[in-house]
């Protein structure tokens, strides 16, 4: 990409980088077509429009820094990583430290600086190397190559010294119920076979070789049906017979549960002039048959479960509404259950992508980060390995532990290391017993100080624009003159 940029004129850069944007998305997202029809169309579209600006940047970078801008480069790329993880529209998927998931030595960095300083340290050498391909080496370059060296040995032997035994902390065991059901397959008839599973595995888990665990989970919406609501309301008597047959279930158990539900509330319509139900893409903790915390996802996926600008861009809202988009209310608390004799919070699927929001769980006392996920969607299994490897980086950077507790993958458990210490084959009915270390013993920078590396690289991006253009205008003002 960076050799393209050296090689196009800036007038035309918007076009190329449109069309980067557009094919480069459209292939890494290519389970989006299965997933979710119109975001295959939404999400290419979004990036070639990001990439219509971008390239423009990268290339006055170039053109205005002759010597240094590849390092230019670099920080601009750095930073609108950063930046488009924003807002509504904020997408973390295709962020280039996340490659670096199972290579613990140098995503270690991440509790210093979060992603994007792992990031840093692939741009650099990519831009470095377009930059020689291209001007062959010069002195600056070939300084720039050796302190790069010097700093990715201390990235390395910073790594390696941070790959704790975390032998001696607290265990606790969970079991995590994978059931692994077509969620396209919506009704009466499929609610109730997953319930079974679910009972079934949660049963057996119970009585697991590997002992008892400590907690069992379930995954993402595992339970349709509003438990609370139809348990009060029973609108729907088929729904209320399952919602009855899952407490009666609860009622026997002394293990603690978490599981995903619709929860419904009630709440106020547009006009706050009457009441009406609302969902929540919700996390129930029951113990020992009652639901004792609730945690309601605050980071809904946009378009896919949130559209809050049905007023100012309704055509978007009826299109999505056509596909039969089923909208959540978002929460607003960072929950932190205490269960089991540990503290947890429970991101729920897209939400584990975001760093800032694990962060404020851990900030808020939770010892475990425990996700609940439903990828089966897409029906596939690279889409789950995004989403893990995105996962896998909450543990890096606060130094906590990361279980997964999903529909059909990537069920597993990652330590504090960033290591997989237990893992599920996707696609599977089945559950994991698993040992789920429960340290903080240390607070990591990124988990004291977030994402002060990207924000600092955004802003450096623009200062730098800024004299970007300032020099180039002014360079075309002394030729003209």
């Amino acid at each position: 990409m960076f050799m393209a940029i050296r090689h196009i004129r800036l007038k035309t850069a918007p076009l190329w980088g449109f069309l980067y944007g557009l094919v480069s998305y459209a292939l890494f997202n290519y389970w989006l077509g299965i997933f979710y029809p119109p975001a295959i169309v939404i999400i290419p579209a979004l990036y070639a429009v990001y990439y219509f600006f971008l390239f423009p940047a990268l290339k006055l970078a170039d053109k205005a820094f002759p010597r240094w801008g590849f390092l230019v480069q670099s920080i601009i790329w750095i930073g609108y990583e950063y930046l488009r993880t924003k807002g509504f529209l904020g997408y973390p998927y295709g962020i280039l430290g996340y490659t670096q998931y199972s290579v613990p030595l140098v995503a270690r960095l991440a509790a210093l600086t979060g992603v994007w300083g792992v990031s840093a340290m692939l741009v650099i050498p990519s831009a470095l190397l377009a930059n020689v391909l291209q001007n062959g080496v010069k002195k600056h370059t070939k300084l720039t190559a050796i302190a790069y060296g010097g700093l990715f040995i201390l990235v390395l032997a910073y790594g390696f010294a941070t790959g704790y035994d975390y032998s001696g902390c607290p265990v606790k065991k969970a079991a995590l119920i994978q059931q692994n059901i077509d969620p396209w397959q919506g009704g009466d008839a499929t609610y109730r076979e997953a319930l079974r599973r679910l009972l079934t595995m949660s049963t057996q888990s119970l009585k697991d070789k590997a002992g008892p665990p400590d907690i069992v989970v379930w995954s993402e919406t595992s339970f349709v049906p509003s438990i609370d609501w139809h348990t009060r309301y029973r609108t729907d008597p088929e729904y209320y017979k399952m919602v009855k047959e899952l407490r009666e279930y609860m009622d026997k158990q002394t293990v603690p549960f978490v599981l995903g539900n619709n929860e419904g509330v009630l709440g106020f319509d547009e006009e706050k002039k009457q009441q009406v139900r609302q969902d929540h893409n919700s996390a129930l903790l029951f113990e020992r048959g009652e639901i004792t915390k609730v945690y309601r996802k605050i980071h809904l996926v946009p378009f896919t479960e949130h559209f809050p600008y049905k007023k100012q861009l309704p055509f978007i809202y009826n299109f999505l509404v056509s596909w039969d988009t089923h909208f959540w209310i978002p929460g607003t608390e960072h929950t932190v259950f205490d269960a089991a004799g540990f503290k947890f919070s429970t991101p729920i699927c897209f939400e584990d992508s975001f760093g800032d929001l694990s962060r404020a769980f851990v900030q808020n006392g939770a010892q475990v980060i425990m996700n609940l996920s439903n990828d089966g969607w897409a029906y596939s299994v690279p889409a789950e390995m995004q989403h893990m490897a995105m996962a896998a980086f909450r543990a890096y950077e606060n130094r906590r532990t990361v279980v997964r507790s999903t529909n059909s993958g990537i069920t597993c458990v990652i330590d504090p290391s960033g290591r997989r210490v237990a893992e599920m084959e996707p696609f599977v009915e089945g559950y994991l017993v698993a040992d789920v270390p429960v340290y903080d013993a240390t607070t990591t920078l990124y988990t004291r100080w977030g994402d002060w590396f990207g924000i600092l690289c955004a802003i450096a991006a623009g200062l730098l624009l800024v004299l970007g253009l300032l020099l180039t205008t002014g360079l075309k003002y002394k030729k003209i003159k």
